[in-house]
């Protein structure tokens, strides 16, 4: 199922500065929910809710489960949750959750964000190591809710630190230019967003609605072997939208 994460990772795919978190453009809480494709065959689910607490903080919660006949043959499900603080719109990620179930593997990964001490504390399957925590790393959850504050406050090349698998990963974005795309939200002005992997076939592709604050609301991933996953909004709770 290693396709179906590709498109969670890109997708659902860090900061250009030494901050946190810099963009003014605040999102509001949103519960989206999505279609995945592949070779126009719906193979899942998924549903992406984030919200904000009174006390300062947020949480972001993606559900991704297989679907129709595909789940006959690998019922499998993935979770992400990240948990942190928010303080005017600037984030910082304290806790990183990920469970990969179902008939074919079984996957659960912890990572810890100390600031006090700059260390991200791993933790996959009852194994636990430690490395530098450095100024605006943050989980592969929580960046793919900042792409939409960034392009909020108008920012349009992204570039963030990821702590994913015991390393700091760095995933640019570059716009690809506006396009109007037909959603069962509707026709949807969006900005195309594009991330590829150097000397290999893997890219992502986002359209960002403009009049929903930025959110991705279709995702193209594209595996080395060429296999090709896309993810559709399908409905919308929340950034003024309520179906």
């Amino acid at each position: 199922m290693r396709y179906l994460y590709g498109i969670l990772s890109g997708f659902c795919l860090l900061i250009s500065s030494a901050t946190v978190l810099a963009g003014t453009g605040a999102v509001p809480a949103f519960h989206a929910e999505y279609a995945l494709y592949i070779k126009g065959i719906k193979v899942a689910e998924m549903e992406r809710r984030f919200s904000r607490s009174g006390d300062g903080h947020y949480l972001y919660i993606s559900d991704t489960r297989t679907t129709g006949l595909f789940s006959l043959i690998r019922d499998d499900r993935i979770t992400e949750e990240s948990r942190g603080t928010l303080n005017r719109d600037t984030l910082k990620p304290l806790h990183y959750q990920y469970s990969h179930t179902g008939s074919k593997k079984h996957r659960k990964v912890s990572i810890r964000f100390d600031w006090h001490n700059q260390e991200v504390i791993n933790q996959v399957n009852g194994s636990a190591w430690k490395m530098d925590l450095k100024a605006g790393v943050v989980d592969k959850l929580l960046y793919q809710y900042i792409i939409m504050q960034d392009l909020e406050s108008g920012k349009r090349h992204l570039r963030y630190e990821i702590a994913d698998g015991g390393r700091t990963k760095t995933y640019r974005f570059e716009p690809r230019g506006e396009e109007v795309i037909n959603t069962p939200l509707g026709k949807l002005r969006t900005l195309k967003l594009r991330r590829n992997k150097p000397n290999s076939r893997r890219e992502t592709v986002l359209w960002c609605a403009e009049n929903l604050h930025f959110l991705p609301v279709k995702v193209r991933n594209v595996e080395d072997d060429g296999k090709v996953t896309t993810a559709v909004v399908q409905k919308l709770q929340g950034l003024g939208v309520g179906n």
